[in-house]
């Protein structure tokens, strides 16, 4: 199988993946390294394919056809991170991604694809381990790049989080 064959298989599977497939997955069942997998979805992101790592393996984000996308600025602690998401996710909100602003290396964005209670229950007892959030580099300040179906149900989402103390800015 060419490189170009290969390439476009890698693609088909992450596609059509139900969740996030591992690199070294897609390695054993094509019968190469993983450094050879992590050097495809390279060159596949650098054709404008988009696909993302998560800590979960590689997918190719749900494009919601009418659905709003918006970045939002937030502030909290680590002990609030699990009721942060669960307000973004009770809304039937997705988040994509948190973002830091770190003085050496700027922007630092991390893939997150949380999207239910099962996702935020993995995301949490990754934390559980030792691991540190990115938001402890910024004393609580981030941003999260959110998904919702509708105006009306980003709003809900935007207003529970300033309920919570947790929205900087509702403003654009």
């Amino acid at each position: 199988m060419s490189s170009i064959e290969r390439r476009k298989l890698i693609e088909d599977m992450i596609k059509n993946s139900e969740g996030p497939l591992k690199g070294q997955n897609i390695a054993k069942k094509l019968g190469v390294t993983r450094q050879v997998i992590v050097k495809d979805i390279a060159i596949l992101r650098a054709e404008g394919k988009n696909i993302i790592a998560t800590p979960d393996g590689y997918l190719i984000p749900f494009q919601q056809e009418n659905g709003v996308k918006k970045v939002i600025a937030v502030n909290h602690n680590e002990k609030d991170i699990e009721d942060e998401l669960n307000i973004i996710v009770k809304f039937g909100g997705v988040v994509d991604d948190v973002i830091v602003e770190h003085p050496i290396y700027g922007e630092i964005k991390g893939n997150l694809m949380i999207r239910n209670l099962y996702d935020i229950q993995k995301f949490i007892s990754k934390l559980s381990n030792n691991l540190q959030p990115l938001l402890i580099l910024t004393d609580g300040i981030h941003l999260h790049t959110i998904e919702a179906e509708d105006d009306k149900h980003l709003n809900m989402i935007l207003d529970e989080l300033k309920k919570a103390g947790f929205l900087i800015n509702n403003e654009e």
